[in-house]
């Protein structure tokens, strides 16, 4: 497995890190009410791994995984 593919945080701590969700309990409502878009797609997975370069789409702004 490449270096850049072992670096990822799951969407559920992405989202609890950019302070979109104050919970892990918020961060899985808003994933499993699909209020949550990776790479212009509906998320529905809260592990879902993310790499830099994704980019995570919540609340109306769009956010860019480092």
């Amino acid at each position: 497995m490449s270096e850049e593919k072992k670096n990822y945080i799951t969407l559920q701590q992405f989202l609890k890190m950019k302070g979109i969700a104050s919970t892990g309990g918020q961060a899985k409502i808003m994933i499993q009410n699909s209020e949550i878009l990776v790479n212009g797609e509906t998320e529905e997975r809260r592990g879902r791994k993310l790499y830099s370069g994704d980019r995570v789409e919540a609340e109306g702004k769009e956010y860019l995984v480092p």
